[in-house]
C-alpha cells in the first residue's frame, strides 16, 4: 500500500475501500501498542503477524536510513526530509515524532481504509505517538509494553550494537521518561515472553 494523502485533512471516507473485510473473531478496534524503545515491541508485532495475520499492522514512514536486512514497506516506509515534510503538510500522517535524530509518523489513509473495511487494525508507535493518536481517536485501545526491569532493558539496548554511544544515551534517557508514562495507558503487559505477550495481546484485540 503506497503512501498516500487523505482528500481532505478528515478521515477519508471512500464508498469501496480498498481494504476487503476479514472474517476472523478479533474485533476491529484500533489498538495502538506503545513502551520504551529496546522493549521488544516489534518483535512482538513480527510473532503476532505471523501467529494471527487477519490483524493489519499499520507500517510507519520514517526518516531513519534502513538497518542491514530491513526492505521498505515491510519494516518501515523509508523516505528522505524533504519526502517527510511533504507527508506532514498535506495531512497523511495521523501522528509524527522525533526520536534519536529522525522522524517517524503514522500514514492515515491506509488505516482509515482497513478500520472502514472492518479489519483488526494494530499501531505499534512510540509514546509521544501514542498522544497524539489519543487525541485523533480516543475510542483506540492503548496498551504499553513493559520490561521485566530496568537492567533487563539497558542490557536489550546496549545489546543490539547498531547506534553509536551517544544515540544510546539519548535513547536510554529517553526510555526512563517513557517507563514514567505507563499509567497514561489502559492496560500494561510485561514483555517476559514474546510468545506470551503476543498472546495476551490477541485476546485484548478479541474483547
Amino acid at each position: 500500500m503506497p503512501i498516500s494523502e487523505p482528500r481532505d485533512k478528515r478521515e477519508p471516507n471512500p464508498s469501496s475501500p480498498s481494504g476487503a473485510a476479514v472474517a476472523t473473531p478479533v474485533h476491529s478496534r484500533l489498538t495502538v501498542l506503545s513502551g520504551p524503545s529496546g522493549v521488544g515491541k516489534s518483535t512482538v508485532v513480527a510473532e503476532l503477524s505471523r501467529t494471527c495475520p487477519q490483524i493489519w499492522v499499520s507500517v510507519s514512514v520514517t526518516t531513519r536510513p534502513p538497518r542491514p536486512g530491513e526492505v521498505d514497506g515491510r519494516e518501515y516506509h523509508f523516505v528522505d526530509g524533504r519526502e517527510f515534510d511533504r507527508l506532514v503538510a498535506g495531512g497523511a500522517l495521523l501522528e509524527w515524532a522525533w526520536f534519536a535524530g529522525h522522524r517517524y509518523g503514522t500514514p492515515r489513509a491506509p488505516l482509515a481504509e482497513r478500520l472502514e473495511a472492518g479489519v483488526a487494525c494494530l499501531l505499534e508507535i512510540d509514546v509521544a505517538g501514542a498522544r497524539q493518536v489519543r487525541q485523533a481517536k480516543p475510542d483506540a485501545r492503548f496498551v504499553f509494553l513493559a520490561p521485566p526491569s530496568w537492567d533487563e532493558l539497558v542490557r536489550r539496548l546496549t545489546g543490539r550494537g547498531t547506534e553509536p554511544p551517544e544515540v544510546l544515551a539519548r535513547r536510554l534517557e529517553r526510555a526512563r521518561e517513557e517507563l514514567a508514562a505507563a499509567s497514561e495507558f489502559e492496560i500494561t503487559l510485561v514483555n517476559t515472553s514474546v510468545q506470551d505477550v503476543c498472546r495476551q495481546l490477541i485476546a485484548l484485540m478479541e474483547q
